[in-house]
């Protein structure tokens, strides 16, 4: 049976614009969405509230949290990933870089002017939620020989 493991991700609004983490440049840099694994003792809303607070100083509440998108995409290693994305626009603490190791900055963009180097996935997700669709499969582009 293929691995399966499962993510939450964080879309978190003020006044038009989204929160974005910008990963460190050997692990891509590319601009992301808060958010990790859901560890084998939690439920979702508690792993996004955990790893919101670990990445990014957020202090989120669960009835704040807002199912909006369901992903599956298929993982380099013939796995599968299914990522359930939360939106939020309450929350308390101070925005921070929670985890140097991994990540350079966090900053706020405009929905209408987002990075360019905002990972795939992540550029799918919010053009499948603006569209209003609650489920979508992301598939990986073929590489040219």
């Amino acid at each position: 049976m293929a691995n399966t493991n499962l993510k939450v991700r964080l879309i978190l609004y003020d006044r038009g614009n989204i929160l974005l983490l910008r990963q460190k440049k050997s692990l891509g840099g590319n601009y992301t969405l808060v958010g990790g694994t859901i560890e084998e003792k939690e439920y979702a809303a508690e792993a996004l509230i955990r790893e919101s607070k670990e990445e990014a100083g957020l202090l989120l509440n669960q009835d704040d949290l807002q199912l909006v998108h369901v992903l599956h995409k298929r993982t380099n290693s013939n796995g599968h990933r299914i990522t359930l994305y939360f939106k939020a626009t309450k929350w308390a603490g101070k925005i921070i870089t929670g985890e140097p190791n991994k990540f350079k900055g966090v900053d706020w963009f405009s929905l209408e002017n987002l990075p360019s180097n905002l990972s795939e996935t992540v550029q799918h997700v919010l053009q499948e939620y603006r569209d209003g669709n609650m489920y979508s499969e992301f598939r990986m582009k073929q590489k040219k020989a």
